[in-house]
């Protein structure tokens, strides 16, 4: 299946191809201060699965990841891993919003105090264990 997206001033459009390898809410202090929000909803994509159309930059959030945006609006995009292997994309930015659903919280350690998880799905502190 083909799912599309794109940025709020509609500058960058994205296409994804298949099913996503995991559909998560991070709750790290990286994702929060990254988004600009209390956590980051993202469905995570082999890269080779995402074609992106107009212009992007990136900031080296760390070693592993860069964070993409769109250089006209500043719509946060994507975590895209350096390792060339994944991609996580903001739930938010496909057309249609209700695509996914998330099936766990991670890195909830991290998460604002006033964030209330109650949606019965499974929290992790950290990552989810291997």
């Amino acid at each position: 299946m083909t799912r599309e997206g794109g940025c709020l001033c509609g500058a960058v459009r994205f296409r994804c191809e298949g099913e996503p390898l995991n559909v998560r809410i991070c709750h790290c202090r990286t994702c929060q201060k990254a988004m600009g929000s209390p956590f980051f909803a993202r469905a995570l994509f082999d890269q080779r699965a995402l074609a992106v159309e107009g212009e992007t930059a990136y900031f080296p959030s760390s070693e592993a990841i860069h964070r993409v945006f769109c250089t006209t609006c500043g719509t946060r995009l994507f975590s895209r891993r350096t390792n060339g292997t994944a991609v996580g994309i903001a739930l938010a930015t496909f057309d249609d919003r209700n695509a996914f659903a998330p099936t766990e919280h991670i890195w909830v350690s991290e998460k604002m105090d006033w964030v209330r998880l109650d949606d019965g799905l499974p929290q992790y502190p950290q990552t989810i264990p291997q």
